[in-house]
């Protein structure tokens, strides 16, 4: 028998991700009666417990594995055994303890929380149609003053890619099925080289078929150089590559390749296809209830993150801009605010991004490649790793530290660092974006030596002319 339900709250969010949880726990703390959906078990969205958080756990057993097979200082490891059981079981028990704690901190803020497939019935309210297993189908539904919308993003997938267990998306590599002898990835992006690095480093041979020019769009070309530099011996790159056909009726996935010189074939013991994300703008009844949408399914939302519709929000993956689980979460505070009645924007100068690969690729800001289609006047002052007594000293050498700002006043307009922990670098440089810092703001900051953030300062000082740790562009010679 069905049951039915009928509850009405000030705000409703659909979805916990970390925008959703996040827009949750803010409302609640401004003392407003919220309810939060989720379709699955537990809260975290894709990011918690099918992407980020899991990703990272894998991630550092890989920069272990290839930390103690590049040591060169006198110290010889021996080779690793994989216990692939017990490398599962730390990544579940990372996401457990923080999946864990998100329930925690709902029941904590008296967060109602629904656990079903929700969807808009009107412009004011959602059916969440749930079958729990002991108490049988039910549904409920919460009415409104306020909504946002944090239902994310789904994987994009290929028409002619079939249905097979040895082909892959993001979600089913991170399960560790096993470890193929010969990994393909299809999708040279962050998600495809993350998860290549943690394959390789577990044994796989690993080859990235990517269809663009370089792999990690994005990222300027000069960083994504290093990192493939760094990783040549250990995979296969195939840029300008295109992948039209997969036969899987061998006990080898034959995969066609075509590239501007032909056709080639390639055999695989498994497919990881990883070429992007689209938002889930036309699911939840969003488009019935006349949310203004675009032909992407990307939800049109104003700095406020309002929809269309006022008393509507959205945030995260579902609304433009990269598809990032910190720039959802700030989302999620700001249209928090708004629908407690604060004055509140969304009006960042720079969302950083990090590929977590071997070594990290992070920037934030302006890319070179961003302003020169953008016809902006700009100038770089690169500090190579190679100079840098931290990194010397750790064997860390492949890196750089690159700031792109304004020829006339110095001011930073963005950055970017790759090499060992390169990620826990853009901290200072977003800061100091959002600050409008100058290259002299920076630099006369004091760095700690020896030191991986030392760089930056560096960097700063080679801008400015005014360093003296590195070949001075800017020196006066004297005269004789």
């Amino acid at each position: 028998m069905l049951e039915r339900n009928e509850t009405i709250y000030d705000l409703v969010v659909l979805g916990s991700g970390p925008g959703g949880y996040a827009a949750a726990f803010r409302a609640a703390d401004l003392g407003l009666n919220v309810a939060l959906i989720e379709r699955y078990e537990t809260l975290g969205g894709v990011c918690l417990n099918v992407g980020c958080i899991p990703s990272k756990a894998l991630l550092h057993i890989a920069g272990d594995i290839r930390t103690a097979q590049e040591a060169k200082h006198g110290v010889t490891f021996l080779k690793p055994k994989i216990d692939l059981d017990a490398v599962r079981k730390h990544k579940e028990s990372t996401v457990n303890k923080l999946t864990g704690n998100l329930a925690l901190m709902a029941k904590q803020r008296n967060v109602a929380l629904y656990i079903g497939e929700g969807r808009f019935s009107s412009q004011h309210a959602i059916e969440i149609h749930s079958n729990d297993a002991k108490k049988g189908a039910s549904t409920d539904t919460l009415t409104f003053k306020h909504t946002i919308i944090a239902i994310g993003s789904a994987a994009v997938h290929l028409p002619f890619i079939p249905e097979d267990d040895r082909i892959w998306d993001s979600s089913r590599a991170l399960e560790l099925p096993y470890v193929p002898n010969h990994l393909v990835v299809l999708g040279g992006g962050i998600i495809g080289l993350e998860m290549a690095t943690v394959y390789e480093a577990l044994g796989a041979k690993v080859t990235i078929v990517e269809q663009g020019k370089q792999l990690m769009p994005g990222a300027d070309a000069d960083q994504v150089r290093v990192f493939q530099k760094a990783n040549t011996s250990r995979m296969t790159f195939k840029t300008r590559t295109k992948m039209t056909k997969v036969d899987h009726s061998g006990q080898m996935l034959n995969l066609t390749l075509t590239t501007d010189a032909g056709d080639e074939t390639l055999e695989a013991d498994a497919l990881l296809v990883a070429v992007g994300r689209k938002p889930n703008g036309f699911n939840a009844g969003i488009p019935e209830i006349n949310i203004n949408v675009d032909d992407r399914g990307f939800i049109i939302t104003d700095d406020m993150c309002r929809t269309s519709i006022d008393h509507i929000f959205a945030i995260g993956d579902v609304t433009h801009g990269p598809m990032l689980a910190h720039k959802a979460s700030h989302e999620g505070h700001v249209a928090a605010e708004v629908a407690a009645g604060h004055i509140a924007h969304f009006s960042s100068l720079g969302i950083p991004s990090i590929a977590y690969t071997y070594p990290e690729v992070a920037w934030v800001g302006l890319t070179e490649t961003q302003a020169k289609a953008q016809g902006i006047n700009y100038k770089v002052a690169t500090f190579p790793w190679s100079a840098s007594g931290r990194a010397i000293a750790s064997g860390q050498t492949n890196g750089a530290t690159k700031l792109i700002y304004e020829p006339e006043y110095h001011r930073l307009l963005g950055a970017g660092v790759v090499g060992a922990h390169a990620g826990e670098l853009l901290g200072e440089l977003t800061l100091a974006l959002e600050y409008g810092a100058t290259l002299e703001d920076i630099a006369l900051t004091i760095h700690a030596h020896p030191s991986l953030h030392e760089s930056i300062g560096l960097a700063a000082e080679l801008g400015a002319g005014t360093i003296t740790d590195y070949p001075n562009p800017s020196s006066v010679k004297r005269r004789e």
